[in-house]
């Protein structure tokens, strides 16, 4: 199957998880490294991005981050082509910022 922008994805994870207690703390570090080490990057507070190779790959993700979810908190998906991540607009100190390209493995096929 040919690589394509439209089968490409992107997942955006974001969570609000509480922070009140030291358990809670824990429990949000533990979820946060937890995508760190899956090859999310921060892309805000509480908002990390990945790239995926294709939707099989987006719902084995999704199935690891459900067995990893903290007790409490809200934990959002969202997934998208990478043709929809290129009409991305960011700003940054009011400047207008161009989408980063995570994907340059790709590059080579």
């Amino acid at each position: 199957m040919p690589l394509s922008a439209y089968r490409l994805m992107w997942m955006m994870v974001m969570f609000d998880l509480p922070t009140v207690t030291k358990t809670d703390q824990k429990a949000a570090t533990r979820f946060r490294n937890f995508l760190l080490d899956e090859g999310f990057e921060m892309s805000q507070f509480s908002v990390y991005m990945r790239f995926c190779a294709g939707t099989p790959q987006v719902e084995a993700r999704i199935g690891r981050i459900r067995s990893n979810l903290p007790k409490r908190g809200k934990v959002q998906i969202l997934t998208f082509t990478d043709r929809q991540y290129q009409t991305m607009v960011c700003f940054e100190t009011r400047t207008k910022q161009e989408p980063a390209a995570k994907y340059e493995q790709f590059k080579l096929f």
